[in-house]
């Protein structure tokens, strides 16, 4: 034994509050090392690394472990490039409040990560020579975009070969920054290697094609190093093969409830996997649904919600505040008002998904055009006043208010290099893979005339750091981004929401509004979503109030929104991943 090896400490175990880090090669006696991982918490992923022959230890206790089926990639000092470019509006640093731990908590469910425990983090953080967390925060709102864990592995045990290791990259599916996962990366090396180290070494996933392109570019080599896991509940899928390949072809919005009822002993039969479809059964109750539309929601209520004339008469009838409005005639009362109101937004009668939508429509020219793109998508058209503001979802279920968020068009950020085309076509994709291909932002019409309106064509270059609206409408299924705003939401919009839905008469629903902010009163009720996507509102409790709703006598946990007291307000309002 060396003298370094002599030095380092034994049996050493590092918990990151999602799992823990068994350090294989502080273990001499293996039993030990199994009694560890069979230790693993419940909800929590462990894995030992640099375990001298994890082969045979798999090999011995098949039943319990598996090689986990990831890649070991090391950089060295020497092989490393320290020439990065910068995102512009972001700033890597490191965790410093709670708020930060909550957002990186956040984009790991975001992420379909292990979240991590608040308190263990925090106790990490306190020993930041040993455990660095670091944040990508945006310049503008303070927002975490991203997050990766470092642990040197030479203050944790006096490691003889003076290395450390990278955790956790994740960066929000939402972000429309471009290389807010390089810099993260880039931040963590050149930290670790200032500190001396001789390697970074990180675990990634096999068939993480995007995140092992950027290790690769950036210099990492493939190491033979295995990893092992205890074979549990979260694990499952990476050492059985799904046992029905049709749950595993549903889209995120019919997966989440999906795997919601399963956890609860739900049987799930897909009745059709391309259309979202599924039948759910326990105790002798059985419940057809459609991602978050089921049975339960009425012939009447859908009705209501189909056509946009009946959904603002009905609620508003409740003195829930709409736009004013009126349908389309083709004639000069079109015009007039138009003439009347400033702005229009255009949209058919019937329809979702943001089909046939213009918003901002303040010329005769383009009121034309965009009742012509409307009836494309439905015979009637729907002129509704322009009311500026933050696009709104809240998600009500059974009557309460569930989760809230502000909806954002497309945008890009230039990086002085790309055409707004590329940059759209590299956006579109991130948000493909974030959304299960539920995502895109579509090159069209629409969409060169919103590039058009700020100034651009598509084939030109858009500077570096600057911020380009490519889409009018919020519509997620056109590459739009959603932001949770829950936390903040007023009391007072929760209300209406709740108000809305039961004029409606329907029992799961989002209800969208225009609001100057989602901690004030103000808003103005757009239209109700009959089949809201449950997913995009990770990591509130969405479709466990769904599952709950269907099958009360399943539920395990309360859950519900909790607006802000009066006194937490009043302290609120008293100041004013990837590569291209």
């Amino acid at each position: 034994m060396s003298d370094g090896e002599d030095r380092m400490r034994r049996n050493v175990v590092q918990d990151f509050g999602w799992g823990r880090l068994v350090f294989g090669q502080t273990f001499d006696d293996l039993e030990q090392l199994g009694n560890v991982l069979r230790a693993e918490e419940s909800g929590r992923r462990d894995i030992a690394m640099y375990m001298a022959a994890p082969h045979v230890f798999v090999a011995l206790n098949p039943h319990e472990y598996f090689i986990d089926p990831s890649y070991t990639y090391r950089i060295r000092p020497e092989d490393w490039d320290s020439e990065g470019r910068p995102v512009p509006g972001v700033t890597i640093r490191r965790a410093e409040r709670v708020e930060d731990l909550v957002g990186m908590n956040r984009i790991y469910v975001r992420c379909h990560m292990v979240p991590a425990d608040l308190d263990l983090m925090w106790e990490n953080r306190r020993h930041a020579d040993a455990v660095t967390y670091l944040v990508a925060v945006d310049d503008l709102t303070g927002g975490v975009l991203g997050t990766v864990t470092g642990a040197d592995h030479t203050e944790l045990f006096s490691d003889p070969e003076n290395g450390c290791s990278l955790w956790c990259l994740a960066v929000d599916p939402a972000c429309t920054k471009p290389g807010v996962g390089e810099l993260l990366t880039r931040a963590l090396v050149e930290q670790m290697f200032a500190r001396g180290r001789d390697h970074l070494d990180l675990s990634v996933m096999h068939d993480n094609i995007p995140a092992i392109r950027l290790y690769e570019r950036l210099g990492f080599a493939r190491e033979p190093i295995l990893g092992v896991k205890r074979k549990n509940a979260i694990n499952e899928h990476l050492y059985v093969p799904s046992s029905d390949e049709q749950i595993d072809a549903l889209n995120p919005y019919a997966r989440i409830i999906a795997d919601e009822a399963l956890r609860r002993g739900i049987a799930v039969e897909v009745l059709d996997a391309e259309g979202g479809y599924l039948k759910l059964v326990h105790g002798g109750t059985t419940v057809i649904t459609r991602e978050s539309l089921s049975e339960r929601t009425s012939a009447i209520a859908m009705s209501r919600c189909d056509d946009k004339r009946v959904t603002r008469r009905v609620v508003g009838e409740r003195g829930v505040r709409i736009p004013r409005g009126r349908i389309a005639t083709g004639d000069d009362a079109d015009v007039g008002f138009l003439d009347e109101v400033g702005s229009l937004v255009v949209k058919p009668v019937r329809g979702e998904q943001g089909a046939g939508i213009t918003v901002g429509v303040m010329t005769h020219d383009a009121l034309t055009s965009a009742i012509q793109r409307a009836r494309e998508a439905g015979a009637e058209v729907l002129l509704e006043e322009h009311c500026e503001g933050q696009d709104l979802r809240i998600i009500v279920i059974d009557g309460r208010v569930v989760a809230a968020a502000i909806r954002r068009p497309a945008e890009v950020v230039g990086t002085g290099h790309h055409t707004i085309r590329k940059l759209i076509e590299a956006q579109s994709r991130r948000r493909a893979a974030a959304t299960g291909g539920e995502s895109s932002i579509p090159i069209d019409q629409l969409t060169e005339e919103t590039v058009a309106d700020g100034g651009w064509s598509l084939d030109e270059i858009l500077p570096e750091g600057h911020t380009l609206v490519v889409r009018r409408t919020a519509n997620l299924h056109t590459g739009g981004t959603i932001h949770d705003v829950t936390d903040d939401l007023n009391p007072a919009l929760g209300a209406v929401a709740v108000r809305a839905a039961e004029a409606i008469g329907i029992p799961v629903t989002g209800i969208d509004l225009i609001v100057p902010d989602p901690a004030g009163t103000e808003y103005v009720f757009i239209e109700a979503n009959e089949r809201p996507g449950l997913a995009n509102h990770e990591p509130h409790p969405t479709a466990q109030a769904f599952i709950d709703y269907l099958f009360p006598r399943t539920s395990a946990t309360p859950w519900a929104w909790q607006p802000p007291t009066p006194e937490s307000t009043a302290a609120d309002t008293s100041g004013s991943g990837d590569a291209i």
